[in-house]
């Protein structure tokens, strides 16, 4: 029947392939491989279709594998349809729709028993049949069937071809299954390898950060122990470069260490006394002192006997040798005292010897400068003034004739911008003459000098273990036997001279020098200066003393009465003395060389002293005119004219008194002139 027929193609499994909607009008069930109609058994003569991937069939089955085609998603499997072999639809349908009755129920009866009839509910369905009556849809060719659709029986050559294809497929398929079980294992141990690397990674972020809280207490414990570690501890390089090493500037870097470790180790043991790394460092440092202190006494000790070899420039030492390595000694001082302050005894006694040697040599050679010798007969009053010429030792020989009134160039001693000594060579070489104040000049500007340099070294060496007035004793007893050399120089040079602008222009010279000890701030050597002082102010006090006397006593010779011949009187003249003469280059070299002084000084009162006796000479040497009164003020105002003439280019507080003090002297007894 139709039905029947549509059952058995309901029951394919290609029945989803487009061309099965021209013949089956049913709506589509779901692929469950049954039609709309249910029914117990299979209709007869139709062989259920087999699958034909089965590689192990029967004899019996051989001739029902189906057609097989290529599907388009690239599989070698074919869709296969089985051919129909029961009645024609035509006549089933001409059997529905005839007139007899009986011919139908007679058809239906004789169907097959294994058709189940049609129920009320099948008759219900409605069929699409594209428009088509049901007369039409069965004499309607059925769509063309594909040859390679068909399933039929296979021979056996294509069998084996086929047997042939399945297994290649086979292995094929066997061969994806390795390498896919291959994949699976490799992924399977990536996948372990990656909970271990993942396990690993949290192990080392919770060591990574057990590790940053150990570094932060680390770092909290070594901020508050690094400083204590580092004061306690001492660095195996330093003990070879204390025991071994050369001495220079990283030595006393070193030495420098080793000191700041003492200190520490001396302030740790008194707050910490039972601790066990100070008990541990405590022999070592004090190793280490001590032989930092043997190094450093050997060092210093070969220094301050260099300083005794012949030909020796001391300074050079001193600045490379010594300040260099002042640190040294501070070291040593502070950690043995009584080493430190015999070696600076050492020093004390090299040094004392050093310049009184020097200096000695010096003295030597400066006396061998000729000297212009002036005695007591070079004074103001004495008419007969001889000029001699000596040297420094006394012996008096002849030598050329000198001025003692005139200044002259001499005052260039004190204008110079020379401040360089005479050397000792030049002083024996030299053949000229001079006066005192030569030789008083370059000794004292040499011991000037070196008493700079010396009380600079011992405030920069000596500074940081002494106090200044422990450096000044060091400083005295050092220059003790050169300040008395130099006193006994200048005693020398003016015990027996009448030389008072010599002496005068030593006090000027003692006075610049002290001025500039001031200006370098050496204040230890100011008891020299002062004791040359006190041998100069006298010397100079007494020889204006002379020259007052030898006023004095030259007007005591003058007569009384004036001269009664004619011939005595025509002798007379209203011209200037000599002595007058004298007293204005002598009154102009004073008030030069005391432009700058004050009305307190000694010479002040010497010098009005000294022109008190010379107007007193000129007024009685006036009386010789008798009763001309026009000569005798016409002669005294000559004279204080001359004076004042004299003296006119001299500056200054005293020099312009003494010019006032003339001025009126010649005004009063110009009407006469």
């Amino acid at each position: 029947m139709w039905l029947d027929r549509l059952a058995g193609q309901s029951s394919s499994p290609s029945s989803s392939q487009p061309g099965s909607r021209a013949y089956s009008p049913a709506p589509r069930r779901t692929p469950s491989g049954l039609g709309p109609y249910i029914t117990s058994q299979q209709r007869p003569g139709v062989t259920p279709r087999s699958s034909s991937l089965s590689l192990a069939s029967t004899d019996s089955s051989a001739s029902s594998f189906l057609a097989v085609s290529r599907r388009p998603n690239g599989s070698t499997l074919k869709e296969s349809r089985t051919l129909y072999t029961g009645p024609d639809p035509a006549e089933i349908l001409d059997k529905l729709l005839g007139d007899d009755g009986n011919n139908a129920a007679a058809t239906t009866t004789s169907a097959p028993s294994s058709v189940s009839s049609i129920s009320a509910e099948d008759l219900q369905l409605e069929f699409d049949f594209d428009g088509l009556s049901v007369r039409e849809l069965a004499l309607s060719e059925e769509p063309a069937i594909d040859g390679a659709d068909l399933y039929r029986p296979q021979a056996a050559e294509e069998y084996e071809h086929d047997k042939a294809k399945f297994e290649d497929l086979h292995r094929s398929i066997r061969a994806c299954d390795e390498v896919l079980s291959s994949v699976e294992t490799n992924l399977t141990s990536f996948r372990n390898d990656l909970a271990t690397v993942s396990a690993d990674i949290e192990t080392l972020q919770a060591r990574s950060t057990a590790l940053n809280v150990r570094l932060e207490n680390r770092k909290a414990v070594e901020k508050g122990l690094g400083p204590v570690v580092e004061e306690i501890s001492v660095p195996p390089a330093v003990v070879s470069k204390i025991a071994e090493g050369h001495i220079d500037e990283s030595w006393v870097k070193v030495v420098a260490e080793i000191d700041k470790r003492a200190t520490a180790y001396k302030k740790s043991t008194s707050s910490a006394p039972g601790s066990r790394g100070l008990q541990d460092l405590g022999p070592l440092l004090e190793k280490l002192v001590l032989k930092a202190i043997e190094r450093i006494r050997d060092f210093l000790v070969a220094q301050i006997k260099a300083l005794r070899s012949p030909h020796i420039n001391a300074q050079i030492i001193q600045q490379q040798n010594f300040l260099k390595f002042k640190d040294l000694y501070t070291f040593l001082h502070k950690h043995h005292s009584t080493l430190a302050d015999e070696i600076g005894l050492a020093y004390m006694n090299t040094m004392r010897w050093y310049y009184a040697n020097q200096f000695t040599r010096y003295e030597n050679a400066l006396k061998k400068i000729k000297l212009h010798f002036l005695d007591k007969t070079d004074v103001l009053g004495n008419e007969d003034t001889s000029r001699k010429g000596t040297v420094l030792s006394s012996s008096k020989i002849a030598g050329p004739p000198h001025d003692a009134f005139n200044l002259g160039r001499r005052i260039d001693l004190l204008r110079t911008s020379n401040h360089i000594a005479l050397s000792s060579y030049l002083a024996e070489e030299d053949q000229s003459t001079h006066y005192l104040e030569v030789p008083f000049r370059n000794f004292n500007l040499a011991l000037i000098d070196n008493a700079t340099a010396e009380y600079t070294f011992l405030a920069s060496f000596f500074s940081s273990a002494l106090n200044y007035s422990t450096i000044s004793r060091h400083f005295a007893y050092i220059f003790e036997p050169t300040f008395q050399l130099g006193h006994n120089l200048t005693k020398s040079l003016v015990a027996e001279s009448y030389d008072a602008i010599g002496v005068l222009l030593a006090v000027r010279l003692n006075q610049h020098f002290q001025f500039e000890l001031q200006r370098r701030k050496i204040p230890a050597a100011d008891g020299y200066l002062n004791g040359a002082a006190m041998l100069l102010w006298p010397r100079l006090q007494f020889i204006m003393d002379a020259h007052c006397e030898s006023v004095r006593t030259l007007t005591s010779s003058l007569p009384s009465r004036p001269p009664t011949s004619k011939a005595e009187q025509g002798r007379l003249s209203a011209a200037p003395h000599v002595c007058t003469q004298r007293f204005g280059q002598l009154l102009h070299s004073v008030l030069a060389l005391s432009s700058e002084a004050g009305d307190d000084e000694p010479v002040v009162t010497s010098l009005r002293r000294l022109r008190s006796e010379m107007e007193a000479f000129l007024t009685k040497y006036s009386t010789a005119f008798g009763n001309d009164r026009r000569k005798r003020e016409r002669f005294l105002y000559n004279n204080y004219s001359l004076v004042l003439t004299i003296i006119s280019d001299t500056h200054g507080k005293l020099a312009e008194e003494e010019q006032e003090h003339f001025e009126g002297l010649k005004t009063a007894f110009q009407e006469a002139a």
